[in-house]
């Protein structure tokens, strides 16, 4: 009993190698090549599969996935004598297990030799610089070349890549100073273009402000100077309606010239002839009982008469000529000669209107006017006023004074001029005229 019961354990045992063996399970993307008896059998795929014990033999297994193969560096010369170190990838797969198996003994090496051999011919060709920037082209020869040596092989080639080409530390020096000026080139050129498209940009804003700037002044200009001409347009036609006397205008010339005289340039004044014509006016018009014209003494008066017949000017010395010599002269200091006439003027009235009157020759006094009424003399002051200076005394109007005739002389005495007393100037409206004023 106890052999038989080992024997049948012996049995069972081998039954389970037996079926062991006999059964084989393929994994998916795997296949299997099976001898038989030392002969290719067949190359299973994944599934189950049934093998006779003893007699079929699985020779290899193979994966039909794409595979990477990294080789390592090699040194490539290049056509112009230079050695470059290449690092290539690449990336095949199993397309017939069994030519896999059976063309070849080892087809990752004749892979791994065949890229080297053909890198070397296809960089043999390009010189660094074309070896450098060629990389597709290289990519491309290669692979061609190798997927039509491993076709035969059952090895199809998808692509091969090139990781890195490293050349000479030498070259790689002489590669970055080339580079680097290459980059400073180009900044230099960007640089340029900026500063080219700024200056323009600016001349063309400068351009555009000078031409708006110029513009306004211009406008400006036109418009001022429409300005002043109608001002003028109107002051002179206010003048010519308004009738200005000539005195007048001679006063207020002589008023203006100080501040002509202000400019740091001005060095002579040219008096124009209708200034000159306005102080010779005012000197005939001062002066005109020397030669007996219209300005004369009355006619019914005699010479020693001098009493009755108006202010007497004789002791004040009144010259009043200076207005007729600035008229002939080029003016070199109007100050002070404006300053020279006001004050003798003004010294004159003074000296006029304190002398006593000559015993007897009281002048009889209008009916309409009061004791201290008497002929107002008008004169220019030295804050540029006409002030009225009345006459006292002997100073008072005489009877042909006293007939309110317009233009009526004040006759000299003593070689003094008379002075002309113009009717309604310096007397407000409604006052009686006189021979000088109210």
């Amino acid at each position: 009993m106890p052999v038989i019961s080992f024997t049948l354990l012996l049995l069972a045992l081998l039954v389970i190698v037996i079926i062991f063996r006999a059964v084989r399970i393929v994994k998916q993307s795997t296949a299997i090549i099976v001898e038989r008896l030392g002969r290719f059998q067949a190359a299973y795929t994944a599934g189950l599969h049934f093998l006779v014990p003893f007699v079929d033999r699985v020779r290899n297994v193979m994966d039909m996935r794409e595979q990477v193969v990294s080789f390592p560096p090699q040194p490539v010369i290049t056509s112009d004598n230079l050695v470059v170190s290449i690092d290539s990838v690449v990336y095949y797969q199993i397309t017939d297990p069994t030519r896999a198996t059976y063309e070849i003994s080892n087809y990752l090496q004749a892979i791994e030799q065949l890229t080297v051999t053909t890198l070397r011919n296809v960089v043999g060709s390009m010189d660094l610089e074309q070896t450098l920037t060629s990389r597709d082209q290289i990519n491309g020869q290669l692979r061609g070349v190798l997927d039509q040596a491993t076709g035969r092989w059952g090895i199809r080639v998808n692509s091969v890549e090139l990781k890195s080409i490293d050349p000479p530390a030498s070259i790689q020096g002489s590669m970055e100073q080339q580079m680097r000026a290459e980059r400073d080139r180009r900044a230099a050129i960007l640089t340029a273009e900026g500063v080219k498209q700024s200056q323009i940009l600016t001349a063309e804003g400068d351009k555009q402000s000078a031409i708006l700037r110029a513009e306004g002044q211009a406008q400006s200009a036109i418009l001022k100077a429409q300005g002043e001409s109608r001002a003028i347009l109107q002051v002179f036609d206010a003048i010519h309606r308004g009738n200005a006397d000539s005195k007048l205008l001679a006063y207020q010339y002589l008023q203006t010239l100080p501040k002509i005289a202000n400019g740091s340039s001005s060095k002579m004044w040219i008096v124009p002839t209708e200034f000159t014509a306005a102080l010779d006016g005012i000197a005939g018009a001062l002066g005109g009982g020397k030669d007996g014209g219209p300005g004369g003494g009355p006619s019914g008066s005699d010479g020693d008469d001098d009493s009755s017949a108006g202010v007497d000017l004789s002791g004040s010395e009144l010259d009043l000529g200076i207005a007729s010599d600035l008229a002939s002269t080029s003016l070199q200091a109007p100050e002070e000669a404006l300053a020279q006439a006001r004050g003798e003027v003004e010294s004159a009235s003074q000296e006029a209107s304190e002398e006593p009157a000559p015993k007897g020759s009281a002048a009889p006094k209008p009916p309409a006017a009061d004791a201290d009424d008497g002929a107002t003399v008008t004169v220019p002051t030295s804050d540029g006023v006409e002030g009225n200076h009345s006459a006292h005394g002997s100073h008072a109007a005489g009877p042909a004074e006293q007939s309110g005739q317009p233009g009526t002389t004040v006759p000299p005495r003593g070689g003094g001029y008379g002075i002309q007393a113009q009717p309604g100037y310096g007397t407000p409206p409604g006052a009686p005229q006189g021979p000088y004023g109210a």
